[in-house]
């Protein structure tokens, strides 16, 4: 079948195309429409998003927080300089990590961090290379992270970010999140409210965001690709709300393709949604029928990505190289900064 291998999702991106900056305005970026059934296109503005809403419809947006998960310190015994990312909680102290120099890092090498408030001792290498470390400190981990991490910008980003907020949406709420779900970062407070004001309901559940947005495919077959687990949440305020649009005719929008693997793990073969909570390691590419989704807010992203073959299982992948190559030649900006796309 075609669009089952890794290079069917590749695309040509000129580097000045990758957003280094958030815009001052969130809603202010550009949102390109696309049609899945005819593969139409139209350009406009993200703060137009409220004109393609319809009263009865609901949008589901992911209230995750992002942590300053990035943190920078020495090996104890040697000095050497160690980066650690925090990625996913396992229990109490104890958390998956991403570390860098990673050969070096074997169980028994203790970290210190901002000189000795935090420690940290590898515990075991699991998959993909990661660490399990645990920590120990004084005081409250929150306050800590807080002043001894950064965020964990994606690596495609070289700029320094001036406002942490910027990297969080408006609506985040619950933190564990190594990333932001950058579909979100277009929306303002007053634009959620003019939303909600025109009959469209807003609907939150929490995703984690982990160790699955920093992996590339790394095999040429995309059905060998193994999603890295991460948490999810629907609350039963949430399963209602969404159940009883689906039961009117309405529509669920997704803002972001976290929000989308959300309901797509939580709903049943009809797409009644359940409530609760677990980890999920849904792999969405073409093929897949969609339960609960009927569109979907999402950002421009990187060529062969898990992310770029959702969008492509949603839209058909023909349209979806399509519009990204209008995109390209139009000028638009890419990645967790850039530009947005409305998907219905």
């Amino acid at each position: 079948m075609n669009g089952l291998k890794t290079s069917d999702y590749d695309f040509m991106l000129p580097k000045e195309l990758i957003a280094q900056d958030p815009l001052a305005d969130r809603s202010a970026s550009r949102l390109l429409v696309l049609e899945r059934e005819s593969g139409r296109t139209s350009h406009h503005y993200f703060r137009e998003i409220a004109d393609f809403l319809r009263p009865g419809d609901t949008l589901v947006l992911n209230d995750t927080r992002v942590i300053p998960a990035r943190l920078y310190g020495v090996r104890e015994e040697t000095g050497g300089t160690v980066e650690i990312l925090l990625l996913k909680r396992r229990s109490g102290d104890i958390w998956e990590c991403l570390v860098k120099p990673g050969k070096k890092a074997r169980p028994g090498m203790r970290l210190s961090f901002g000189d000795g408030r935090l420690r940290g001792e590898v515990l075991q290498i699991i998959e993909e290379g990661g660490r399990l470390i645990r920590f120990s400190y004084e005081g409250i981990w929150e306050e800590i992270l807080d002043s001894l991490g950064e965020m964990p910008l994606p690596p495609y980003i070289t700029h320094k970010l001036q406002d942490r907020e910027r990297y969080q949406t408006v609506y985040a709420r619950y933190e564990g999140s190594a990333a932001a779900p950058t579909a979100g970062l277009h929306f303002t407070k007053e634009l959620l409210q003019k939303i909600a004001e025109q009959g469209c309901g807003l609907a939150y559940v929490t995703l984690h965001v982990g160790l699955g947005t920093f992996r590339p495919v790394k095999v040429e077959n995309v059905r060998e690709h193994h999603m890295h687990s991460e948490y999810y949440e629907v609350t039963k305020e949430a399963a209602d709300q969404i159940n009883e649009t689906r039961r009117r005719g309405g529509r669920i929008i997704c803002v972001g393709t976290t929000s989308c693997r959300t309901l797509e793990s939580a709903a049943d073969e009809n797409g009644v949604l359940s409530p609760g909570s677990g980890n999920t390691e849904i792999f969405i590419y073409p093929g897949y029928r969609f339960r609960a989704v009927d569109g979907l807010i999402t950002n421009f992203h990187l060529p062969q990505s898990t992310l770029l073959m959702l969008v492509s299982a949603l839209a058909g992948r023909e349209n979806v190289l399509a519009a990204y190559e209008e995109a390209v030649r139009e000028r638009y900006r890419f990645f967790s900064f850039g530009d947005a796309m409305f998907i219905y």
